[in-house]
């Protein structure tokens, strides 16, 4: 049995009936409460998008601000698979109508321990580490948003290898994102001013290609 923490803005227990017929704890709340202390002592977060689509990726990403690292279920009106990016911070999604069982699988896999690789990534000074969502350059820590840290990852993870902008918008933004490649070039910009003059040339641009993170700069 899994502690489950939905944060609805429809009132009652009725806001997801299909919770009902499974046999876990359920907490409901509104987004307004107090939804990040609550986390603390949940298993797995559900994010029901089916009414407000911003108002959820918001609360999505208040979790991410957070530091929390809670696994994040949105559910998801059929019209919300055009707009659920990597930017929302969940694990997984699933859209409303979907019968209990469908629920209780999904919760199992968030919540089954599995090997997830080292949560901790290195290079050129960089320190990542993936369960706190923080990343480190020789001891100064880095404020950086989901989406740039998540560009940063993927490209201390793949040290001297040379990605179109086109490449990382599929890997770190979603093949479902809409907007342009210039997105990658406005994410490098702030990334290199975050790392700082002395270390801005561990991103470095290829012409014509993309970019390449350096480690032996």
């Amino acid at each position: 049995m899994a502690n489950v923490l939905l944060i609805t803005p429809r009132p009652g227990h009725a806001s997801l009936p299909e919770l009902s017929l499974l046999a876990h704890h359920v907490t409901t709340l509104a987004p307004a409460d107090q939804m990040l202390t609550e986390s603390a002592s949940s298993d797995v977060i559900l994010i029901d998008a089916r009414d407000d689509l911003v108002g959820a990726r918001s609360v999505c990403q208040s979790f991410v601000s957070a530091g929390i690292i809670v696994p994040r279920l949105a559910v998801l009106p059929p019209g919300g698979l055009a707009v659920i990016t990597v930017e929302w911070g969940c694990a997984d999604f699933i859209v409303d109508g979907a019968g209990p069982a469908e629920y209780e699988a999904r919760l199992r896999l968030l919540t089954t321990s599995q090997p997830t690789g080292p949560e901790t990534i290195s290079g050129g000074g960089i320190v990542i580490d993936e369960a706190a969502y923080s990343v480190t350059l020789e001891d100064r820590v880095l404020d950086l948003t989901y989406t740039e840290f998540e560009l940063l990852k993927y490209l201390v993870q793949h040290p001297g290898r040379v990605f179109s902008r086109e490449h990382l918008l599929a890997e770190v933004w979603g093949y479902d994102y809409y907007g342009g490649t210039r997105t990658v070039d406005v994410h490098v910009r702030r990334l290199r001013s975050k790392l700082g003059t002395e270390h801005e040339s561990l991103i470095s641009t290829v012409r014509n290609v993309g970019y390449r993170f350096s480690a032996g700069r």
